[in-house]
């Protein structure tokens, strides 16, 4: 399916009857991202998955690029003109820092939230990194002032760049820059919606002190942690995530 969000093609699926729960991807993925939650949740609920941004099927972000803020703004537009408003959502990764910015400054989107590896906090870095940092960015002020100058900002890219970084096209490079220094950690405390965190013991990408954090900034959550499972935990432990999930969502009376 496809639908026109700000202007912009956005991929999405949608099936299932009853409640709505948004499943809300990570950076680099997509719909596909969620292939056994969605079809396990699709006999439960009605269940819609999108593709952000830049991902997927759908259309690319301004060449500027887009924070976090952009992206929440893309999403709630979406829900409400799908009709999903108020709908639980269950958000990977990139898909989490979407997740809390919506839950903290618009409440009545969302119902309850179940986030699994959510990036959002800054990472803690040692001097190293910050030294490559600003050799990059000093390097990259004195190519302005040089002929050829693009070809060496590209080399420049490819020599300090992340690997997540050098993969993308040059469109999406700048929406990278600016969510992964965006520090989401103010909006926590802002987060009324019931709020449940499942974290992979050995993720590497958004380490267990970071679902920790979560839980204690964010009132009346609680964190569940996964063993011998790391960033894609919901998937290393698929059958274990689907029970908590529906432990979660659709919790049986008596």
């Amino acid at each position: 399916m496809e639908i026109s969000i700000m202007g912009r093609a956005c991929r999405y699926e949608q099936e299932g009857q009853g409640r709505d729960v948004l499943l809300l991807h990570g950076w680099g993925g997509g719909v596909d991202s969620w292939i056994p939650i969605f079809n396990h949740l699709k006999g439960e609920c009605r269940v819609t998955a999108i593709d952000f941004p830049g991902h997927g099927g759908s259309g690319l972000p301004d060449e500027r690029g887009w924070s976090v803020d952009e992206y929440a703004a893309f999403t709630a537009e979406f829900m409400e003109k799908t009709g999903i408003v108020g709908c639980d959502i269950i958000a990977h990764s990139f898909g989490g820092r979407v997740a809390v910015k919506l839950a903290s400054e618009r409440p009545q989107l969302v119902g309850r939230l179940l986030l699994t590896g959510a990036a959002g906090l800054i990472p803690r870095r040692g001097a190293k990194y910050y030294v490559k940092t600003y050799a990059f960015k000093a390097l990259k002020r004195a190519t302005y002032l040089l002929p050829g100058g693009a070809a060496l900002r590209e080399k420049l890219s490819g020599r300090f760049g992340s690997a997540d970084y050098r993969a993308l096209p040059p469109s999406m490079r700048a929406t990278f820059v600016k969510v992964v220094n965006q520090d989401l950690a103010p909006c926590l405390p802002r987060i009324a919606a019931e709020t449940l965190l499942v974290w992979g013991r050995n993720d590497s990408a958004t380490p267990l002190w970071m679902g920790q954090e979560m839980e204690r900034q964010i009132k009346g959550s609680a964190l569940i942690v996964l063993e011998d499972a790391g960033h894609f935990a919901y998937l290393d432990k698929c059958d274990r995530f689907i029970r908590i999930m529906d432990a979660f969502l659709f919790p049986k009376e008596g």
